[in-house]
């Protein structure tokens, strides 16, 4: 069992930045990681994965913008973005899959809100 708790949302302007960390309770080393986001009455999308070889995927929306990036020492996961824009409004929430299968393990949550 791995709980994943987020954290840094919150309300920023269109041109600011966030950075948003993922705490695992457990090591993350045999676990690929992703950020997922939910905008208010659409499904949930992909943002941000990065493998535990360090392979990066982005959604388009959020390519030269947004970084994912991975602590192994901490157990924790980063997303950084910059240049933000309203419609990169939503929950975000980090995934855990372990690459030698099993259950993907989510956070709780964390409430990014941008204003034009």
């Amino acid at each position: 069992q791995v709980q994943l708790v987020e954290s840094g949302g919150g309300l920023v302007q269109a041109g600011g930045s966030l950075r948003l960390s993922c705490a695992a309770s457990a090591s993350i080393l045999t676990f690929n990681l992703g950020w997922y986001r939910q905008a208010p009455g659409k499904q949930r999308e992909l943002v941000a994965l990065i493998s535990t070889g360090g392979t990066i995927t982005y959604v388009d929306s959020v390519k030269g913008r947004f970084t994912i990036s991975r602590d192994n020492a901490k157990n924790t996961v980063y997303l950084q973005m910059i240049s933000l824009k309203p419609e990169d409004t939503g929950a975000y929430y980090c995934t855990a899959r372990n690459i030698w299968g099993g259950i993907d393990y989510w956070g709780q949550g964390t409430q990014v809100t941008v204003s034009s």
